[in-house]
């Protein structure tokens, strides 16, 4: 078990390390692509990107989850998904080119005519790393996945730079998304110790299909309703205002990216690993949610009282109205990184059928908000996203520890206490701020010292669970760096 947790816990440092690198260079990236280029080409990929993000989910219809919780996987396992997932990848991506007038049609923009035509063959150069790149992750091997992100991600930013720069306008938005599939495919497959095999069995993907199945149709809501508010505001608003809303969602996004993405990236297979073992596991939780909750709430007060400077500095005054959407999405913020992990509850230990009722259940929530978008606009969608995502964290929390037999509250006091905490020294840093008359990069920096000042002393003095996890999960790291 020491094993384990070794091996977690390089994982964990690994992927996040992945992540601040890649999604550092992407961010990089994008502020170049920002200043380049105009929302409106943003807001066409974002249109043709929910398509495609809603079909990517059938490349694998839950089987790789699956042969992440199964225990025992055998070689034709491995094989049998990989043809499977390329089979359907080729059929997503005749679909997807042959209906791309029909997209055209429904966002009546005929301009997404070619670029769907050509995006549609990321189905197929997705599909041939996936095995691979489950098989690492099931091993823990976050190290290698980690420099593999990070290298695709700096060489296809130079190419969408690059072409950018040459005037290609929304085309180098595709060769940037395109190139990084195939720079990613590429090194994989050179420094990859698997191979599929020349073998094919029905057999081995039914043995998958019991607990896939479900997992697919919970992964078929999510990616519906995670990228639904694009397909309802690129249908109803121009292309521009999708921009906006686009690039505010994306500064969103680092919360769950930083807070919660490499935590739930490894804690899915080492849950795993203890499904059996109910008291480790409950452990496991308690400490990962005090942990989570302590990260997002001060990364969410910071993005807050920050979303004014960090929108004009980084990517100029053009993109001036993301901001209303951005710190409206950032009052909703905390619901998915914290339901993430606590949905990780059920689909580790194997409970398909409890996972799949839980998500029908929050998205029939998000149906309701998302009928009030297309009647009452973005701004009243924003609002009603923060009421929803509450609704939500409290039903992961009700079917949670109906799982482990736990009591609600041990879920409840982390989240409301660093809420609480977040939302007193944000206020706290935005009434002081009011007082002073700052340049735009020291308005940033004092509004972010302040507030990690205030967030960790109100901590230190209450003394919570959530920052004795953090120092117990830091201190060891301090004293092997003080040894060297």
């Amino acid at each position: 078990m020491n094993d384990l947790k070794s091996k977690g816990v390089k994982a964990f440092i690994w992927d996040f390390l992945g992540k601040l690198s890649t999604q550092g260079m992407g961010f990089i990236v994008t502020i170049f692509l920002a200043r380049l280029l105009e929302p409106s080409d943003f807001g066409l990929i974002a249109m043709l990107m929910v398509v495609i993000g809603i079909a990517q989910v059938f490349t694998d219809v839950g089987l790789g989850g699956a042969l992440i919780q199964r225990r025992k996987v055998l070689a034709i396992h491995y094989s049998s998904v990989f043809y499977f997932n390329v089979s359907i990848a080729l059929m997503l991506t005749c679909i997807t080119f042959f209906s791309a007038g029909f997209i055209a049609d429904f966002y009546d923009n005929q301009a997404l005519v070619p670029l769907a035509q050509v995006i549609s063959f990321l189905f197929v150069i997705s599909a041939f790393s996936s095995v691979q790149a489950i098989r690492l992750r099931k091993e823990l091997n976050y190290a290698l996945l980690t420099k593999l992100s990070f290298i695709s991600s700096l060489l296809s930013g130079i190419v969408g730079v690059a072409l950018a720069f040459n005037g290609a306008g929304v085309w180098s938005l595709v060769a940037q998304v395109l190139s990084q599939g195939i720079f990613y495919n590429l090194i994989l497959w050179k420094v990859s110790t698997w191979l599929p095999s020349l073998s094919f069995s029905f057999k081995a993907l039914k043995q998958l299909w019991g607990f896939g199945f479900r997992m697919f149709l919970a992964s078929m809501l999510d990616a519906i309703f995670t990228r639904i508010d694009f397909l309802i505001i690129g249908k109803v608003f121009p292309a521009s205002t999708l921009g906006y809303f686009q690039r505010a969602k994306q500064f969103n996004a680092l919360v769950i990216q930083y807070s919660s993405g490499s935590l739930m990236s490894v804690m899915y297979p080492i849950l795993s690993k203890v499904q059996n073992d109910l008291p480790k596991f409950q452990r496991i939780i308690l400490k990962s949610l005090n942990i989570l909750c302590f990260v997002v709430f001060l990364l969410l007060g910071g993005l807050y009282l920050t979303s004014h400077e960090l929108i004009i500095f980084l990517f100029s005054e053009k993109w001036l109205p993301s901001v209303q959407y951005m710190e409206l999405l950032v009052l909703s913020g905390f619901g998915i990184p914290i339901s993430s992990l606590l949905v990780n509850v059920l689909s580790s230990r194997g409970n398909s059928k409890a996972f799949l009722k839980l998500e029908l259940l929050k998205k029939s929530l998000h149906t309701i908000n998302l009928i009030n978008a297309y009647f009452n606009g973005i701004e009243i969608y924003l609002y009603g996203l923060v009421l929803v995502n509450f609704m939500t964290v409290s039903l992961n929390i009700l079917f949670v520890k109906n799982e482990l037999n736990m009591r609600a509250f041990l879920f409840f006091k982390p989240i409301i206490t660093q809420m609480v905490i977040g939302i007193i020294a944000t206020l706290l840093t935005y009434q002081f701020s009011n007082f002073l008359e700052l340049e735009l990069l020291f308005d940033f920096l004092m509004k972010s010292v302040m507030l990690i000042f205030l967030f960790v002393l109100t901590n230190l003095i209450m003394k919570t669970h959530s920052f004795c996890e953090i120092l117990n999960m830091v201190r060891p790291i301090i004293k092997n760096k003080f040894r060297l």
